[in-house]
């Protein structure tokens, strides 16, 4: 029996021990790129980014803009988490930057958007994230990955004429396809959410509300009318391609193109650049065929 008791010592002293290893490691992880990469990326472009920030209804929004602001405007949304940053190698490309005016914001909750602070709404989500084109005067092709394709959806729905494409990639927009994870509703509690850091935090709550926010987008799918670009990976282990067989039965007056590419996993943005760089392109010709 002592024996017994003692290994049963020795097991929960491991297991505390990993545990606060754990808490460690996820309070110091760190998703964004280095103030030395960011200028290392821009430097030597005909175009310097410009940092730009505002308050909207209480909610605080940063995005980073580059490029000729009479050409197409085409705006990155990312996912969650993430912050603007993740598209930071396309704002940084000279070859684009002779089409574009390149727009990369930080979602509400992230970033220098409220890190921290999430916002549950899809439709809030949007909203704020639609300011930036009202301030910039200008319409968009959307670009949203993961969480983001959900919101730039929100957008086309609700801010039409500020929408003048989209691009999903690998988005999360079927509610079936969102269950909730055992790990997900001890974090939310104020008790145990300090062992998240501020991202991830943000992380949990939106992705904890998501399921009805896309319930309730649901019968809005209809609206869109603009063309879209769904690009998918069919080794994505965080967003199953259904998602894209969903986005396809749901925009009925939209025209679609499909890009499955059965050994893609989810980080396209990352790992095939090309095909969100593609679709981009095909959009602005089918909105300027004369370009």
């Amino acid at each position: 029996m002592k024996y017994f008791l003692r290994i049963l010592k020795w097991l929960i002293a491991l297991a505390l021990l990993g545990f606060i290893g754990i808490i460690i490691f996820i309070q110091t992880v760190d998703f964004s790129v280095s103030e030395e990469q960011i200028g290392a990326a821009f430097d030597g472009l005909q175009y310097s980014p410009e940092f730009r920030a505002f308050n909207h209804e209480g909610r605080e929004m940063h995005y980073v803009a580059v490029g000729d602001t009479s050409k197409q405007t085409v705006l990155f949304v990312h996912g969650s988490p993430g912050s603007w940053d993740n598209f930071l190698y396309f704002l940084a490309d000279s070859i684009a930057l002779k089409k574009y005016r390149l727009i990369a914001v930080d979602r509400p909750g992230f970033g220098k958007s409220g890190n921290g602070v999430p916002e549950r709404s899809l439709q809030q989500q949007a909203e704020i994230i639609n300011e930036v084109l009202v301030r910039e005067q200008t319409s968009a092709i959307l670009v949203g990955h993961s969480y983001g394709g959900p919101v730039i959806t929100r957008m086309a729905i609700d801010f039409p004429g500020y929408t003048d494409g989209l691009v999903l990639v690998a988005g999360s927009v079927d509610p079936e396809l969102e269950k909730t994870k055992w790990y997900q509703i001890p974090v939310h509690y104020k008790i145990l959410s300090w062992i998240l850091p501020d991202l991830l935090y943000s992380t949990n709550e939106e992705i904890l509300a998501l399921k009805n926010e896309l319930e309730e987008m649901e019968p809005d799918w209809k609206q869109i009318t603009q063309p879209v670009s769904v690009i998918q990976g069919g080794k994505d282990m965080l967003v199953p391609k259904e998602n894209a067989d969903f986005a396809q039965k749901m925009l009925v007056n939209a025209p679609v193109k499909m890009v499955v590419i059965p050994e893609m996993n989810h980080f396209v943005p990352w790992n095939r650049s090309d095909l969100i760089r593609q679709e981009i392109d095909r959009l602005a010709r089918l909105l300027n065929p004369e370009n």
